[in-house]
């Protein structure tokens, strides 16, 4: 007797707002960001070793198939990061100009 065959499967979903490999921790803006920067999928589960390459291509087609949407929203995400890091260095002043110090001594 052999297996019946997986028609359809998913391998993102939807939680803690944002998109997740499925019955993972490694978020789908993980895998896209690496295969756009040219990682193959076998490298991305190098990188990611709780995900199989099963799921590291179910990730990618998931992405392909919805890049306008998935751009979208990987661009919200780095506008929010932006609007953070600049929040952070306007509370922390002091703090980051000690950090430019530093970093202008080790130069």
């Amino acid at each position: 007797m052999t297996a019946t065959p997986v028609i359809h499967k998913q391998y993102v979903e939807w939680r803690e707002n944002g998109y997740w490999i499925k019955e993972s921790r490694v978020s789908l803006d993980s895998v896209v960001y690496a295969f756009l920067n040219g990682t193959s999928p076998e490298g991305i589960v190098q990188s990611f070793p709780v995900l199989k390459l099963e799921q590291v291509y179910g990730a990618i087609a998931f992405y392909l198939a919805n890049q306008q949407a998935i751009d979208a929203y990987l661009k919200a995400g780095e506008a929010e990061f932006e609007k953070l890091r600049q929040a952070s260095k306007e509370q922390n002043a002091a703090l980051y100009n000690k950090l430019l110090a530093a970093k202008g001594d080790r130069q």
